[in-house]
């Protein structure tokens, strides 16, 4: 019998690493839209289409989301990331039909981090098998309006992924084993870093640095790092200690499948390390 392997194990077996791989955004907007989703979560999931037009019209990520407990109403959060952390907003609307005449930026601001799990199984396999389990393990110390099934959030090959918004945090390769670790850790504003991909207001070499210098300080809370500049390889940081620049250079990856069922193609990875003091 022939075994077929999936994309995050020939990632996961291949030692691609996990820091700098982070998809890039700073502002999102989650709407709520139960059932299946298509391949495109919004242009593929069958919605009205001056929803799909106002959707597909939003300056930021659109990201569809879902709760097994949710029977009625739609709930719509906007959420924009900064270096201090961000802010988000929910309201909540009849149906569906009511998103193309509502303030899409309105709605009551929400304290704390908001845990999103992709579970897109029709983008990739692996979401779904991956990250169901992961939200279940998430449900026992996430308060439920803080946790949501997600739509495709970037790099099914690391799955199971979740995106902490509005923070912008981004992780990957998560067992179920740890949910509960991960969802603690983030409650008290720290960042499990062998799980972190990357925030996702930086640039891939720039998440790297940022990844590279909170290793080597053990700098794990999200506060701890403040971007201050880049030129070239150099990259800047403010510490609790003070400036922190680490020098960041690409390098070949792995060839590696994006997702289920492509062929393995190459990847980029980066290399870092902290700059000698003068």
């Amino acid at each position: 019998m022939t075994t077929t392997v999936t994309c995050s194990d020939a990632s996961a077996a291949a030692g691609e690493a996990l820091g700098g791989t982070a998809s890039r955004a700073s502002r999102w907007l989650l709407v709520e839209v139960r059932g299946a989703w298509g391949r495109d979560a919004v242009a593929d999931s069958g919605l009205p289409d001056d929803v799909r037009e106002t959707l597909g019209g939003f300056p930021g990520s659109v990201i569809l989301i879902r709760r097994p407990d949710r029977r009625a109403g739609v709930t719509i959060i906007h959420a924009t990331a900064s270096e201090e952390g961000g802010t988000a907003r929910r309201q909540e609307v009849a149906s569906l039909d009511e998103i193309p005449r509502v303030d899409l930026e309105g709605g009551e601001p929400i304290a704390g981090a908001l845990l999103l799990v992709c579970s897109h199984g029709r983008r990739d396999a692996c979401c779904a098998r991956l990250g169901v389990p992961l939200f279940d393990a998430f449900t026992e110390r996430v308060p439920r309006t803080h946790l949501w099934q997600a739509s495709h959030l970037g790099g099914h090959r690391f799955a199971p992924n979740v995106l902490v918004v509005p923070h912008g945090l981004q992780f990957g390769r998560i067992p179920v084993t740890r949910g509960i670790e991960l969802a603690g850790a983030l409650a008290e504003g720290r960042i499990p870093l062998d799980l972190y991909r990357g925030r996702t207001i930086y640039e891939p070499h720039v998440q790297a640095a940022e990844i590279t210098i909170r290793m080597a300080r053990d700098l794990d809370r999200v506060a701890d790092l403040s971007f201050v500049s880049q030129d070239g390889e150099r990259v800047t940081f403010s510490t609790p200690t003070g400036v922190v620049t680490a020098l960041v250079s690409e390098i070949e990856g792995p060839n590696v499948p994006a997702s289920c069922g492509k062929d393995p193609e190459p990847t980029v990875a980066w290399v870092a390390s902290l700059e000698s003091a003068s």
